[in-house]
């Protein structure tokens, strides 16, 4: 099976932030594996932004040097890279002074082609980036702006961020990217839903027991302390990644899958998530810190130490239990954690159904065990549905509890592009789909400001967890007090 591939109409890509980690590991390999694919039409260019003195034949090795270290070497071709370097200029520019922007101008002026202005930078340049953007006359009908999170700390500076965005871009030329939205299994769970009739009938309280949504990283800091110790897990991962995956596995079905009516239908959960105030944070949210012990095969420094501090409350694990107050989920715990130096690199979804209401099967034949659904993110997508079956050979009735596994690697015979692809190009089609809207960015932080205003009033310090397990012991607790375990991965 092949995949078909849509050129895009040409366009100009101005990257600020175009020597920092992002812009290397992600999106100019992005970019160079959309030419590839045959998706630019021409003429395209990419224009990196950023306050470092380079010429445009500085930048074009550092691009080199990204595609070197961070595309598989089979997918590295000669030519093409040249094709790609071609494309590339640079201009430097200060976004805060706003020097070099006349420059950028000059690059830009007099081409009528889509103009895609990418914030690889942190959120406290959003607003003076787009200021100058609107003062040298580089914002027009084709210009789209698109913005990593964190979009603020807090529902009060997210709206500043927003009203600061939104005073010269419109929320139609607004891209507020969360990468994990663009992962292929996150998308074919609305397939997996709307698309089949065996599950959506399912898809309720009546037959689902709970829901876990697990995003586990083995990895600790990896140079990004100074971020990390004023975010922390809630911040980091929690307002954004989790409760988006969160509102694609609960939102109702939308009258079609364009833009708004999606996110009209995620906005709508978000609302609906029960308030976790200041009585409930200690008995519903868990904030774990990690120390030193053993990850990814190796010794690794706890997080005082990789922060170089004596002292610090930031969590880098929290797990929660949250509700949904509307009638298809009443009564249907979601579980959530996350966290930095577990056992496992592993981000998956598990819908736990709820178990038959009587066996016919004798002791011999074993326990009957729920069904499961599990769908994998990463690190190998795909779908397994746990179901039991006999146990094959002669001598009775044994049951056994199996998965109907679909691994994509092995199911379909193409490239899986990576989500930063994907959501680039949809910013080029202007479609706005798996992006965030301002309303849904706001209705998140309404429901994470009042646990974080709980855990400064309580005082509901972090519990210490060894590097290389799955968090503190009061994580397990979480969900072991209402009679369930968290799923383990294989």
């Amino acid at each position: 099976m092949t995949s078909q591939i849509i050129p895009v109409d040409a366009f100009d890509f101005v990257i600020f932030g175009a020597t920092g980690d992002l812009a290397e590991r992600k999106l100019l390999p992005a970019l160079y594996q959309r030419q590839r694919a045959g998706q630019f039409s021409e003429p395209t260019r990419i224009i990196g932004a950023s306050r470092t003195s380079h010429t445009s034949e500085e930048y074009r090795q550092f691009a080199a040097r990204a595609i070197s270290d961070h595309v598989k070497p089979n997918e590295i071709e000669k030519d093409e890279v040249g094709r790609f370097l071609e494309r590339i200029v640079y201009v430097q520019v200060d976004a805060t002074g706003g020097e070099g922007f006349d420059r950028l101008k000059a690059e830009l002026d007099g081409e009528n082609r889509i103009r895609a202005y990418y914030l690889a930078v942190g959120p406290a340049l959003f607003g003076d980036i787009a200021k100058n953007l609107a003062g040298h006359g580089l914002v027009n009908e084709k210009a789209r702006i698109i913005v990593e999170k964190p979009i603020g700390r807090s529902l009060a500076s997210a709206r500043v961020l927003n009203d600061e965005i939104g005073a010269v871009f419109t929320e139609e030329q607004t891209f507020r990217i969360d990468h994990y939205l663009g992962k292929e299994t996150v998308q074919n769970l609305m397939a997996l839903r709307f698309a089949n009739a065996l599950y959506e009938p399912l898809w309720n309280s009546a037959h689902i027991d709970h829901v876990q949504i697990t995003v586990a990283e083995t990895v600790g800091l990896e140079g990004r302390a100074g971020y990390y110790e004023k975010a922390g897990a809630l911040r980091d991962m929690v307002q954004n990644h989790i409760l988006q995956l969160l509102c694609l596995v609960a939102m109702e079905a939308p009258f079609s899958l364009d833009a708004d009516g999606v996110r009209d239908e995620k906005l709508k959960v978000l609302k609906a998530l029960k308030p976790i105030e200041n009585g409930q944070a200690g008995k519903w949210t868990v904030r774990g810190q990690y120390r030193a012990g053993a990850s990814a095969g190796g010794a690794v420094k706890g997080y005082l130490d990789d922060l170089e501090s004596t002292t610090s409350d930031t969590e880098t694990f929290v797990a929660i239990k949250a509700e949904i107050a509307n009638w298809r989920w009443a009564g249907v715990p979601f579980y959530l954690r996350t966290g930095k130096r577990l056992a496992e690199r592993v981000s998956e979804i598990v819908i736990a159904f709820k178990p038959i209401p009587h066996s016919i099967f004798g002791e011999a034949a074993g326990p009957v065990v729920a069904n499961q659904l599990v769908i994998r993110l990463q690190p190998d997508e795909g779908v397994k549905q746990w179901i039991m079956i006999k146990d094959p050979g002669p001598g009775g009735m044994r049951l056994r509890h199996v998965p109907l596994d679909m691994s994509f690697a092995q199911a379909f015979d193409v490239r899986n592009p990576d989500a930063y692809e994907r959501l680039i190009m949809d910013v080029i089609r202007g479609n706005q789909t798996l992006f965030m809207r301002r309303d849904e960015v706001e209705a998140a932080w309404i429901w994470v400001d009042p646990i974080l205003a709980a855990w400064e009033e309580n005082g509901h310090k972090v519990q210490g967890y060894t590097a290389g397990t799955w968090g503190p012991s009061s994580a397990i607790a979480l969900i072991e007090r209402d009679g369930r375990t968290w799923h383990e991965s294989g």
